[in-house]
């Protein structure tokens, strides 16, 4: 018999479904209610072994909402078959017990602090206890599914229940994980919910915002500045606005054998979930001397895309997407017919699905996104930095491909400079659970700390 998603969130109703003010209050009551009793009752250990079940129930290939999220996510996200699942299959497979513990070690300084007071190794003269927000709401940006999913599961450890606001059209892999984790545990999946509305709703998400404890957010700095605006005075309010990241490679990287595989894991970097998430790159800045290391590296590049594209397509894109990337083509296509030393150019035929652009100048440059890149040569980090000077304030992540000895003084020197977070070139968008987003923890942010003194 086939497996059916049964209605159990307001998301699952549809997009022609209205809400009102009293349907989302009588939503929130009755997830304050199951907080009390089946969530908060849950120690530690319990919540770790829900998630990490859930987690394995996904890499299962037979798992049936993981074949519903594989046969339906195309249509639903216009992602890729192929995207979504090793989007997926990378969450998954670090969303296990381990993680989750050394998650918790690392933000609370000890495994048992939100099931009552204890010390960590150092602490002496006191004992403390982490207390989560009895419920928070969570404004989801919608581009990629994997941040949405990650504040679900903080928000499980932390004992809180939860209601997810996804904009329309956007909630279906954050709903199928709701739905995984109410096939493993019933009472623990009855503490989240999860819905979509268009914008123009304020009152709705003033309804929610009342009772709330905590409400974090992702979206545009503009966004941001306008639901924390609407919030109530005592509410705690976590922003995630809008960041950008890119690439750097030296031309020690980029020589000898290892070369084919660094072109392989910048595409990566390139193709995961189409290239909209805020780790994903805009640009690799390349090394550069008389070999034309950065030339070399944007034709590979292209041709390593080319071949992603038949093996994991990109998907269907908004028509407004198609035309920009169209539009980017054709000025990049004049630039390089007059100035062909400093400006080149490869795509996929009759379609969008992949540009790479080659550029001498390294002044920052935002992608239009959905696998358009830019290549940009450059004889040192110090220009790098330069050309981002603008956008300085909004680096998230850079991925580095670097000689040993090159790597640490280059980390530095970017940490120094404001870059919260630095990985290898290939694991980008493929941050471990215990990245600190932004800079910032994960799960302190969201607590409220008390200190018993002895």
């Amino acid at each position: 018999m086939k497996f059916e998603i049964p209605n159990y969130f307001l998301a699952d109703l549809g997009p022609e479904a209205e809400f009102t003010e009293s349907m989302i209050t009588e939503a929130v009551l009755t997830l304050r209610s199951n907080r009390e009793r089946y969530l908060a009752v849950r120690n530690t250990g319990a919540i770790i072994r829900i998630i990490a079940q859930t987690a394995d129930n996904w890499l299962e290939e037979d798992y049936p909402i993981r074949e519903i999220a594989l046969e339906k996510g195309p249509a639903e996200t216009g992602f890729s078959r192929e995207t979504i699942r090793n989007g997926l299959d990378h969450f998954f497979e670090g969303l296990n017990g381990d993680t989750l513990e050394d998650l918790l070690n690392q933000e609370l300084g000890h495994l048992k602090r939100l099931d009552g007071p204890c010390a960590a190794r150092n602490e002496t003269g006191k004992v403390s206890m982490a207390s989560g927000p009895e419920m928070i709401t969570h404004i989801a940006a919608g581009n990629i599914p994997i941040p949405t999913m990650l504040s679900m599961v903080l928000g499980l450890l932390l004992r809180s229940t939860q209601f997810v606001k996804c904009p329309r059209g956007t909630s279906f892999l954050p709903r199928m994980f709701a739905h995984s984790l109410y096939d493993t545990d019933s009472k623990i999946g009855s503490c989240l919910e999860i819905a979509e509305w268009q914008r123009g709703t304020e009152t709705l998400q003033d309804t929610l915002f009342k009772h709330s404890e905590c409400v974090t957010a992702t979206g545009s700095d503009e966004a941001l500045d306008a639901i924390q605006h609407r919030l109530p005075a005592k509410t705690r309010f976590l922003g995630y606005g809008h960041q950008v990241s890119f690439g750097y490679v030296t031309k020690e990287a980029i020589g000898g054998y290892k070369a084919k595989r660094l072109i392989r894991d910048a595409a990566d970097d390139v193709v995961a979930w189409n290239q909209l998430g805020c780790l994903s790159p805009h640009i690799f800045y390349v090394e550069d001397d008389s070999i034309n290391w950065a030339l070399m590296f944007a034709q590979r590049l292209a041709e390593e895309l080319e071949k992603r594209e038949a093996a994991e397509p990109r998907g269907e894109i908004p028509k407004e997407a198609a035309a920009d990337i169209a539009s980017r083509r054709a000025m990049y296509e004049v630039r390089a017919a007059h100035m062909p030393d400093s400006s080149r150019q490869w795509c996929s035929e009759g379609s969008t699905a992949w540009t790479v652009i080659y550029e001498t100048d390294t002044l920052f440059q935002l992608s239009c996104l959905n696998r358009f890149i830019y290549v940009k040569s450059t004889p040192n980090l110090d220009e790098v930095l330069k050309g981002a000077e603008l956008v300085r304030d909004h680096v998230s992540t850079v991925g580095i491909a670097a000689a040993e000895d090159e790597k640490e003084e280059i980390a530095t020197r970017l940490a120094r400079w404001g870059v919260t977070r630095i990985c290898p070139i290939g694991k980008m968008q493929k941050p471990p659970l215990t990245w600190r987003h932004d800079g910032r923890p994960l799960l302190s942010d969201l607590v409220r700390w008390t200190d018993w003194e002895q």
